[in-house]
């Protein structure tokens, strides 16, 4: 049987206080029972001596009017019983006429031996003493039902009984009360998380107190919301300018297609359309290139395999490869400071995706520089490796700062140079899943220099 939460607390509540009930009512009663049977015994101690001294002690107290005062004592025991034993075991004194328990030599002397014996006659309890006067050695023995403590001891099992099933009846009812009450800013959780769609991700949970363990869960449910609104905004972002950047390309190679099916044209006329064409599909390719290694980038640092690289090897190797495509780019590569410890070099990383950004951020600091030129410098910086790659270009305007890392986002100042806004966005997920930091101080009209900062393994 699947119960809810709050059917399972108030059971558990439940059963928590009914053992502790339990346990207590039985406390109560033992120490009770105990305290009864304690209490009788002393008075049936105190009416064995009282008799003993009255029929012993007292000569004008005989035997009859030992009995006539027992009959018509205010303090007689229920079913009580006197008996008296002399030093040679001869019974002097038994309240009781018609008497038929036979006490036996064996007991009289477990009594003198032992000088206070408690035991129980069937119901009865009783008790054996010593009583001394001169040199004579006298046992008394007296029994009697204890009626009224036993009453007493029954009306306190009802109590206990009736207060028993009260309390728990009383504890299911409060126990639900209290598990509605504790669990309903959860309830209210769920049923805000509930109301949260695809189209509503902007709602939040409301976080209550802020401090306990509730609100710490709806805490941690909006920052989950934060994230799962900003990839979605980023996904739609993305699919509408993938959508609109793959178009472009797409729409050109179409159009110079079906212009040059129109009408018969020159063979000249034909490779001009062509070499149109191939590099409108250069630059799809390069395009569809780029969407691959940030879906790449985007992915799980867990699934990518990391080897520890010399970044300056990486730079070097890369700047051969970008040189050797563009005949134009001149890259130039300094230190700014001696670099003698090899580990200050190294890195942890893939070497594919390293690659990958530092290629696009040389590739557009020589595009948009006059003369194809860029400037790379190497140093240390605390346990960090420090890259820095500048150009002579048009700079970045401060307000376009912000968005530079967008993916499609290109500048107004360069919208005239080829190229499809996802390098830098690539080169950031990239240098960010390797725990490093990239930022660009830009000047207008001046220059820009990207720095590239990653933890070195020293």
């Amino acid at each position: 049987m699947n119960l809810n939460i709050r059917t399972r607390l108030s059971f558990q509540f439940t059963y928590i206080v009914s053992l502790i009930l339990i346990l207590f009512s039985f406390i109560i009663y033992y120490f009770s029972a105990d305290y009864r049977e304690a209490e009788f015994y002393s008075r049936l101690e105190k009416k064995a001596l009282t008799t003993a001294k009255l029929l012993i002690e007292v000569k004008e107290v005989d035997y009859n009017l030992m009995k006539i005062i027992d009959r018509n004592s205010l303090n007689a025991l229920h079913n009580e019983r006197v008996i008296i034993y002399d030093n040679k075991n001869h019974l002097i004194y038994n309240s009781l006429d018609n008497d038929t328990i036979h006490i036996t030599k064996q007991f009289l002397d477990k009594i003198r031996l032992a000088k206070n014996v408690r035991y129980h006659e069937g119901k009865n309890e009783a008790i054996g003493l010593i009583f001394r006067l001169h040199n004579d050695q006298y046992v008394a023995i007296a029994s009697a039902y204890d009626n009224y403590g036993r009453i007493k001891l029954y009306n306190l099992i009802w109590i206990i009984l009736v207060g028993f099933i009260i309390s728990v009846g009383s504890t299911i009812i409060l126990g639900r009360i209290y598990a509605t009450k504790a669990l309903k800013p959860m309830s209210d959780v769920v049923t805000q998380v509930d109301k949260i769609t695809i189209a509503s991700l902007n709602m939040r949970v409301n976080e209550g107190n802020k401090t306990d363990e509730i609100a710490q869960l709806a805490i941690t449910f909006n920052k989950m919301l934060e994230r799962l609104e900003s990839a979605f905004e980023m996904q739609r972002s993305f699919v509408s300018n993938a959508s609109h950047e793959l178009r472009t390309p797409l729409t050109s190679i179409t159009g110079q297609l079906e212009v040059s099916l129109m009408k018969p044209r020159s063979q000249k006329e034909y490779e001009e359309i062509l070499e149109s064409v191939l590099e409108d599909i250069k630059n799809l390719n390069a395009l569809s290139n780029g969407l691959l290694d940030l879906a790449k980038a985007s992915s799980d640092i867990s699934a990518i395999s990391l080897h520890p690289l010399r970044i300056d090897e990486i730079i070097w190797e890369t700047r051969s490869e970008l040189t050797n495509n563009k005949k134009d780019y001149k890259i130039f590569i300094e230190f700014k400071e001696p670099i003698d410890e090899e580990m200050q070099l190294t890195i942890m990383g893939n070497e594919h995706l390293i690659k990958t950004a530092i290629v696009n951020l040389m590739d557009n600091a020589c595009k948009f520089s006059p003369d194809n030129s860029a400037r790379i410098s190497l140093y240390t910086e605390g346990k960090n490796i420090v890259t820095e790659i500048s150009d002579n270009g048009p700079g970045i305007d401060p307000a376009d700062l912000n968005n530079i890392f967008h993916p499609f986002f290109r500048a107004q100042n360069v919208r005239n140079i080829p190229g499809n806004g996802l390098g830098l966005s690539l080169s950031k997920k990239i240098i960010e899943i390797h725990l490093g930091s990239i930022a660009i101080n830009s000047i207008l009209n001046k220059g820009t220099t990207v720095i590239v900062s990653f933890p070195h393994l020293s």
